[in-house]
């Protein structure tokens, strides 16, 4: 399969530049932007100082130890310089499906399989998830949890 390396203007720009610019420096996975606001709130005291910029990834691959990353600054913060377990990461505990209320997608789960909850709204009622969101600064990619809160309904329909 030939790559085509035309942009929509026309400028030719070779794809392999802009693909290392969103990948991860250790595993190579594309990253997903996430705002230097979040960054800022997620990063340990002691390397706060050190976000600068704001072409923040975050990346996704389960096995690898980088959270986030800044190719324009050559940044990279690891699992242990983020103050909360990064849900997708294979060794996260406890995994939240909704960070500013700390619920986990354990408690997602048993609200659909001990209280047969079904929607999210419903999950919301039991265990007091999307409450009080500021997900910008407390969410690891700055989002609203709601797809995170779905995926742990999804587990918890299909054990059922």
């Amino acid at each position: 399969m030939k790559l085509n390396n035309e942009c929509c203007c026309g400028c030719n720009t070779q794809m392999s530049d802009q693909t290392k610019e969103n990948n991860c420096p250790v595993c190579n996975n594309e990253g997903i932007l996430v705002s230097k606001v979040t960054v800022e709130h997620l990063v340990v005291d002691d390397y706060r100082k050190a976000v600068e910029g704001d072409q923040y990834k975050i990346c996704m691959n389960e096995d690898c130890n980088v959270v986030y990353f800044n190719h324009y600054n050559r940044t990279t913060f690891l699992k242990d310089q983020v103050s909360v377990p990064i849900w997708f990461k294979r060794d996260a505990n406890p995994k939240h499906a909704c960070y500013c209320n700390k619920v986990t997608e354990e408690q997602v789960i048993e609200a659909v399989v001990k209280q047969g909850a079904k929607t999210i709204k419903e999950v919301n009622a039991i265990t007091g998830s999307m409450k009080n969101s500021n997900c910008k600064e407390k969410n690891p990619l700055g989002v609203c949890c709601h797809k995170i809160i779905q995926e742990a309904i999804d587990k918890g329909l299909a054990i059922k």
